[in-house]
């Protein structure tokens, strides 16, 4: 095959050589004067006509056949595979196989498959006292009642355990207030929050004793926003004299499951440089008390922004058991990579049930109840443990100091030190000053008995988190952050939580997930338009032209920032929000991310303009569009348009917001079959042509709009411009071959001229969609997935989708927005009519589209180099509005022996194993 191949190329070689050395003669004839005068060359004029007509043909005749010999020779090339990529200009073509091969330019490749890629996470781990992933494996995870401490167990200690060292205990007042939940952010903020600042203004300033600490600096800017010079002031006066502490300091109390570590350090960083330029104070401590579950990032990330301590909450009660039985509910959380002790944070891990009052104090909620002055009776919020709370008089001070004191000295003997944290609060707590008065009134009585008391051994007062922390440093004799001594070194994460039973708190991994893809969209959305406009700004800068642009769209940018940030919210991104509450999230994004479009826009006008002086900024009239648009906050992406016609080129801008050089392939949508892409100079692109689809089967004829595909290298954080005009067909204008299968029963194929359709009665056995790279498999009945081939491996790895429903249980408690709560082992899908499978097979992308009553699955392959080209681009659009109690899930059944330990993403952040601990 080789030999024939290079016999065709010499061949076709020698043929052109021939015919151009008689066209140099016979055009020397024509021009050449002396030879005409010569008696043996001169020709009759019409002979000459006729031999120029001749040429003529065969000039067209060699330009026909120059694609034919680019193809015969590329197809040697194949035979020297070196996994580089298209120049411009080159023909992809059909191999003797039936796959498309695509010539090569030796250019590296973006982000290409290297061995030692994967083995950072396979790598040594360093050594930790506590492994989360061995201790998931020695726990039962069951639900033994405790007594009074229903999730844990009794608790003694000796009455003189204190005689030579004084319990000291801080009560940390608290109000935690979602930035939206059952109330939209504005709406809390203007029932609760903004009363709650007010009242902390005028309450903690009538006793420097009082203490407070605050965690949501969206609600603190926004009273900031609005209060004047004296309230702002003396808000400072409180924070700076520590009174006040701001704890962690992001623009929320983010979720730790969902979000992308881009977003976690963004709404972070939006918190601490508000806090830094307004009030001139840095975070120590975290506080995270009501994220449903936690994650190692999140310790990463504080330790990054110099906090020492951190706090969490929502561990699941075996682990919070396991935990206390052995005091290392304090620990030092140390990231699985880390060998030694550089990523290392100090962590407080709250034993009990909740962050209520009822579940800080102690381990009787019946008894602590009795001492969240709140509910006091008369009030609207009382005990269910039906003991009410009495206010502190001289006459019962000393026996309800010493009842409250029994709960203090049993928690403090779930740790290693001799200090004790009591959170005082709720949820929306103090917005009332009547609580305020209620709170610090009976609790400054409790402590001033406690303390007057020196037979009591205890020194209570009202603190701040970082107050307890210093305590705890203190008392161990080490400085501020530093390990101390014999406390235990951990690490892992702590998902799936589940707070009772087997409530796990998984269901909110899915939650809404349309809102979750519209988070992450607005998140790339604004670290491109964060870069753009950085050079936008830096080059008018150079050029003397920075009253030119529009510098204004800073705020643009901003906003949307805060935007991100408070959709990380943990009652936001993860879906458990009130439909009302979520559609004011959905506005917020979406209103968001048109702003951003027009930063991108203004910031890319401005650096494609080679001339800058004749550039003009238009805020009614964008010089680009955006390459799609969203009608609404809840509907789809739709495409842009691009209307090609006879009267010149329409141009493309693409942008590369990663900092290497990127090889991918572009779609976009046009309004005719007769597409030229062409490139800064002049290349000509291939392009791949398919069609829009209206329906399963049909075509779409809609202003005849077809997806233009083509691959395009970009340079890093930069970007390209191209042409695309509507010209006459080229042999680099490729169509996509589409195969419809269906089921025979009635249906029919409708194509649009000139997109070719074939169709074909389904048939049970497997068919293949293959590129260079990869080679895969699917089920003739189902159109799904089924194995994967790679092009340097020998072996075929059984990879199959499956799509599967749960029903829920039918006690009280349902699955929902929090809840995965199935009604037993998932059942197959199923529906009366077999699906149409739709095949698209071309040069630069195939895919497989699989259209189901409730889903619709597309996965396609691009023949590219690098990490794209050995990637499957999984899509699967799901539409079960009309389905109630039922769970729709995809499953991947292989054939690789893991031994139940797979790897899984951490917040994008690193990839981690993990174990099956149950079916």
């Amino acid at each position: 095959m080789k030999l024939k191949k290079q016999v065709t190329v010499c061949g076709g070689a020698i043929f052109c050589v021939a015919v151009f050395s008689l066209y140099l003669m016979l055009d020397k004839v024509q021009h050449d004067p002396a030879s005409r005068q010569n008696g043996g060359g001169n020709f009759p004029r019409s002979q000459i006509s006729v031999l120029q007509n001749r040429i003529e043909q065969l000039e067209q005749l060699l330009e026909e056949n120059h694609q034919i010999i680019s193809h015969i020779k590329d197809s040697v090339l194949e035979l020297t595979d070196t996994g580089a990529v298209p120049p411009s200009g080159q023909l992809p073509f059909r191999s003797a196989n039936g796959s498309w091969v695509l010539p090569f330019d030796g250019h590296p490749t973006f982000l290409s498959v290297k061995p030692q890629d994967c083995q950072f996470a396979q790598g040594r781990r360093g050594h930790t006292d506590l492994q989360m992933l061995d201790i998931y494996s020695l726990l039962k995870f069951d639900n033994v009642d405790g007594g009074v401490w229903k999730q844990g167990f009794e608790i003694t200690y000796e009455p003189g355990a204190w005689d030579n060292e004084p319990l000291q205990v801080f009560v940390v007042p608290h109000s935690h207030n979602d930035p939206g939940w059952i109330k939209t952010f504005d709406k809390y903020y203007t029932d609760q929050t903004q009363h709650i600042f007010n009242n902390m203004l005028v309450k903690l300033t009538e006793d420097p004793r009082r203490k407070f600490i605050w965690s949501e600096i969206s609600f603190f800017a926004k009273w900031w926003e609005s209060a004047d010079m004296h309230k702002q002031e003396a808000m400072r006066k409180l924070i700076l004299g520590g009174q006040l502490e701001m704890v962690t300091g992001g623009w929320v109390m983010t979720d730790e499951a969902n979000v992308h570590y881009f977003a976690m350090i963004d709404q972070l960083i939006e918190g601490h440089q508000w806090l830094e330029k307004n009030v001139g104070v840095t975070p120590q401590s975290g506080w995270a008390v009501d994220p449903f579950g936690h994650s190692a990032t999140m310790a990463y990330l504080l330790k990054r922004a110099n906090l020492t301590s951190m706090l969490i909450q929502r561990v699941h009660y075996s682990i919070k058991k396991h935990f206390a039985s052995s005091r290392s509910l304090e620990f030092m959380w140390r990231q699985s990579w880390d060998q030694e002790s550089g990523t290392d944070i100090f962590c407080h891990m709250m034993p009990f049930y909740s962050y209520d009052v009822p579940h800080t104090c102690g381990p009787d909620p019946k008894i602590c109840c009795q001492f969240d002055f709140k509910r006091l009776p008369g009030g609207r919020v009382n005990c269910p443990w039906k003991v009410p709370p009495r206010a502190v008089v001289e006459a019962n001070v000393a026996e309800r100091a010493h009842l409250l004191l029994d709960q203090y000295r049993k928690k403090s003997k779930l740790f290693r030190s001799k200090v004790v944290l009591i959170p005082l609060g709720d949820d929306f707590r103090y917005d009332k000053a009547l609580e305020w008065d209620q709170q610090y009134l009976n609790y400054q009585r409790l402590f001033d008995y406690m303390n007057s008391h020196s037979e009591m051994h205890v020194q209570a007062q009202f603190g701040t988190l970082t107050d307890y922390f210093t305590a705890v440093y203190k008392a161990n004799g080490v400085p501020q952050g530093v390990r101390p001594p014999e406390y235990p070194v951990l690490s892992g994460d702590f998902f799936a939580y589940a707070d009772r039973e087997d409530h796990y708190w998984s269901g909110y991994y899915t939650s809404r997930p349309f809102y979750k893809s519209m988070d992450r969209v607005l998140e790339s959305h604004l670290r491109g338009a964060e870069i753009l406009f950085s050079l936008a700004v830096a080059h008018a800068r150079h050029a003397g032209m920075e009253g030119r642009y529009p510098t204004s769209d800073y705020t643009l940018l901003t906003d949307a920032r805060r935007t991100v940030a408070l959709f990380q919210h943990h009652d936001a991104i993860t879906g458990t929000a009130k439909e009302n509450v979520v559609i004011d999230y959905g506005n917020r994004l979406l209103r968001s991310l048109q702003g951003l479009k027009r930063v991108i826009i203004n910031a890319a006008h401005f650096l494609v303009m080679k001339n800058k002086d004749v550039y003009r900024f238009y805020q009614t009239e964008p010089f680009l569009e955006t390459d799609d648009g969203r009608a609404t906050q809840d509907s789809l992406p739709q495409r842009t348009l691009i209307e090609l016609d006879q009267s010149g080129p329409r141009y493309l801008v693409l942008f590369n917001p990663v900092e290497q050089d990127r090889l991918c392939v572009v779609t976009v949508l046009v309004n005719s079959v007769r597409v030229r892409v062409l490139t800064e100079d002049g290349q000509t692109l291939p392009v791949q042509l398919s069609a829009q689809w209206s329906s399963a089967s049909q075509m779409s004829a809609e202003g005849f709009q077809v997806c233009a595909s083509f691959m395009v290298r970009l340079p890093a954080l930069g970007l390209a411009v191209f042409h695309l005009y509507d010209s006459a067909d080229t042999p680099m204008t490729l169509r996509s071959e589409t195969l419809l299968r269906l089921t025979g029963q009635g249906q029919t194929a409708h194509a649009v001229d000139p997109l070719p359709l074939r169709s074909q009665t389904a048939d049970p056995q497997l068919f293949y969609i293959s590129t260079q790279s990869l080679t895969l498999g699917f089920s003739g009945t189902t159109g799904l997935l089924e194995s994967i081939h790679r092009k340097d491996d020998p072996q075929e790895v059984k990879v199959q989708i499956q799509f599967v429903t749960y029903g829920t249980r039918s006690s009280k408690d349902k699955s929902g927005a929090y809840l995965f709560l199935p009604d037993g082992k998932a059942k197959p899908y199923s529906q009366k009519e077999p699906p149409v499978v739709r095949v698209v097979e071309g040069p630069l992308f195939s895919e497989v589209v699989a259209m189901y009553q409730h889903f619709q699955q597309t996965i396609r392959i691009h023949n590219v180099p690098g990490v794209d080209g050995l990637s499957l681009d999984v899509t699967t659009m799901v539409d079960i509005r009309e389905q109630s109690n039922k769970e729709l899930a995809m499953r991947l059944v292989t054939d690789i022996q893991n031994d139940d330990t797979f790897y899984t993403d951490l917040n994008g952040f690193q990839v981690r194993p993990q174990r099956t601990l149950y079916t």
